[in-house]
Parts: C-alpha cells; structure tokens; sequence
C-alpha cells in the first residue's frame, strides 16, 4: 500500500527544478530541523518535556528517519508504503509501553510537520516560482502526515489493547492466587503483589461489589474504585465474573475505618451518576493466608445490601450482624404474641422499642434511662410494667431484655 502523496505534483519543469531546489536546501540544513523539531516539542509537549536524555535520543531518531524518508521520496518522486514506515510502528509501541498518551504522540506528528513546512517555508525565499514551488508541497506533505501518523496511532492503539488485556489478565491471576491465601512464589505475579502493596504479612481488607440494578456496568464501577486510592497504595480491582473484588492494603496509619469512609465516597458518587452499587466489606486480613476468609465474610456482608449501599463489617457490632443476617427461620422464631404487640407498637411510634433501648444503653437502670428519655422515672416504671404485662418480658431483666433486643432488631 502507498501514500499517494505525489499524486498532485504535476507542475511544469520550471516549478519541479525549484521544488528539487527547495528540497536540496532542507536537506542540507536537516540537522538543525531535526533539533528545531525536537525542541518545538518539548516546549508544547510536558510529557515530553519530563522525560529524559534516552527519550530525547528516540525523539530525535525518529524525527531524522521521518524527514530524511520524505525528503528521499519528494526528490525522487516516489511513494511512501507502509513497509517504509516499519521504524514508526516500532516507535509507536515503545511510546505506548511508556505509558504516553495517545494525544500527545500524534500531536508530536503534528509538531513534526510544521516545522518541517516552515523550513520550506524558509528555504523556498520570495521569489514567485519559489512560493509556487513551495505551494505544490504542501498537499504531499499533509498526505505523508495523515498516513504516518494514522499508522502510527493504529499500532499505539493495538499495544494498548494487547497491554490492557494482559494487565487484566495478570490482575485476575494474582487475584485468584491471593483469594486462595497464597502469595505468588516468584515472577511477574510477585512483582505485581509487590506493586499492589501485597506481601505475605500485609493487613489486608476485602472489598465486594456487584451493580444494584441489572443495566449497572461492572467495568465502570472497577475503574472507578481503582482510581480511588482504597487503601496506602495502589488497590487491586478485578470484575470477577458479576461481581468486583478489591483488596485495599492497610499501613501502619491506615486503619479500616478509612477504607470503608472511602469505599462510601466511591458509592455515593457512583450512586448520583446513576451506577449504584451494593458493597461488602470485610474485617482485615492479617497476612495473605486470611484473605479466604475475609473473602467470605465481605461476601455475607454484600448480601445484606443487595439493593444498594454499603455493609461494613469493621464498623459493625457483632449483635447489629447476627440480627441483620438472621435467616427467616430466626425470625419465626419470636413469640407470635412478641411480634405482634412490637407491630403495634410501631403504627404507634415505637415508644417500646426507645423504652428498650433506653434501659439498654443505661444499664437496666431506671434513672438512667428516664434522663435518656427526658421523662419521669415513675413514667418510664409504668412502661416496663405494661411491657412486661403484654409480653411477660421484664426489660429490666437481662435474659428478657436481650430477648426483646434480638426481636426488635429481627422485626426491624
């Protein structure tokens, strides 16, 4: 396949002989085209700017091959083919394995092009036949840019994708490894454990997610908790099958706590973008072999927010667990007569249920629990004793107290 570029170049003698003129000036000057490019990039280029003495070596080599190869085939008028153009397929991948982004390698194409034109521009002078000269270079020109620079970017596009898909690859690889309770021995796999801020002693928290709602997109919200920074460092995220995994580390001053603030921020700003998501979150690992563990409980916490929100388990109170995963069989379980007069109690208000806690949070003791209440003591008394009347449960006992506790969290 070739370019084409020399399709419009069909003036007469006098303007060829001045177009060869113009070209044989460029190129006798090409070393300082070369060096007016590279700078020209740097200076509209940051990422290129930071990179070092190495990068600017390629840069320079890659702009001399593109230069000296248009110059070749312009004098010669000749076509340029995709065979010619290999050293910038090759170059397009190193750009991409070094993480530039795609905008600004073909914007480098950009640069390249125009400083090639305004040494033209310059070698041409103000002659008449030399401005015509020039004229007649300027669709080969764009025509050489627009076919190298689209080559390029497909070959940038086709590592990325293969990069990608090896990453996921990876990522899905050291996560089954860990979630087994096992650290990588060696390879690649290791060093991506390392890269996470895995190593076999790490205190290590499990993220379950799955999308609340059918339409939700799983790779959306997995990109979204990757970018959050979960955890001390980089976090693992993986959308295994129809869930999400991630495996937040925890440093000397990262406690749990923060992780599960994060993990809210996460759902609330995905919840408002119309993702929600239903998250679990474990207790911390301590070391790679409890990840199994943790593993499961974040599972058993997911399950108690199937329809949105967040479940954490570091934060949550054993009895708030027990009662909040209690099978239906629990449930059945209460008294009939129990399970009614706390239904009636809440089209009331649930003047019980406060009653309850009150005498709870103060340790069974009336006085207490009145001032909790803001009432009399002699009035809270009279509801311990129409409780215990109703229900032949006096919350001022211990065994009858917690009974009422577990049946009014299973009641919910």
């Amino acid at each position: 396949m070739s370019t084409g570029i020399l399709e419009p170049l069909t003036q007469g003698a006098e303007v060829s002989a001045e177009r060869a003129r113009i070209l044989g000036v460029v190129q006798e000057r090409i070393d300082a085209v070369i060096d007016a490019c590279v700078a020209k990039m740097c200076d509209e280029i940051p990422a290129y700017a930071a990179a070092g003495p190495a990068f600017f070596a390629d840069v320079r080599h890659q702009v001399e091959l593109h230069y000296r190869l248009k110059l070749e085939r312009l004098l010669r008028e000749d076509d340029v083919s995709l065979d010619d153009l290999a050293f910038a397929r090759n170059a397009a991948m190193r750009r991409a394995r070094s993480g530039f982004a795609l905008e600004d390698y073909i914007n480098a194409f950009r640069v390249g092009q125009q400083v090639f034109w305004e040494a033209v521009v310059d070698a041409a002078g103000p002659t008449t036949a030399g401005r015509e000269a020039a004229l007649s270079l300027a669709t080969p020109l764009m025509r050489y840019c627009d076919f190298a620079s689209t080559h390029a970017g497909h070959a940038y596009a086709e590592f990325r994708q293969h990069a990608v898909a090896d990453a996921d690859r990876e990522r899905r690889d050291l996560l089954e490894h860990l979630l087994a309770g096992e650290l990588p021995a060696r390879g690649p796999l290791r060093s991506a454990a390392q890269a996470y801020g895995v190593c076999s002693g790490s205190r290590v928290v499990v993220v379950v997610a799955a999308p609340a709602t059918p339409e939700g997109d799983p790779d959306a919200a997995s990109a979204a908790m990757a970018r959050a920074a979960l955890g001390d460092t980089r976090t693992l995220v993986v959308v295994r099958q129809a869930e999400i995994v991630a495996l937040p580390t925890l440093g000397p001053g990262c406690a749990a706590a923060r992780v599960c603030e994060r993990v809210d921020a996460v759902e609330a700003r995905l919840r408002e973008a119309g993702l929600p998501l239903a998250l679990g979150i474990s207790t911390p690992a301590d070391g790679v072999a409890e990840l199994p563990r943790a593993y499961a409980e974040a599972h058993a916490a997911l399950a108690l927010v199937a329809d949105g929100g967040v479940a954490a388990l570091p934060r949550m109170a054993a009895f708030d667990y027990l009662t909040l995963s209690a099978p239906d069989t629990a449930r059945r379980l209460v008294d009939p007569a129990l399970r009614e007069f706390l239904a009636e109690d809440g089209a009331r208000g649930g003047g019980v249920r406060d009653t309850v806690h009150a005498l709870a949070a103060a340790d069974l003791q009336v006085a207490g629990a009145a001032r909790r209440l803001q009432v009399h003591p002699n009035t809270l008394q009279y509801r311990v004793s129409r409780i215990e009347e109703r229900t032949g449960r006096n919350p001022r006992r211990l065994a009858d107290l917690m009974e009422l506790l577990v049946a009014i969290a299973l009641e919910g």
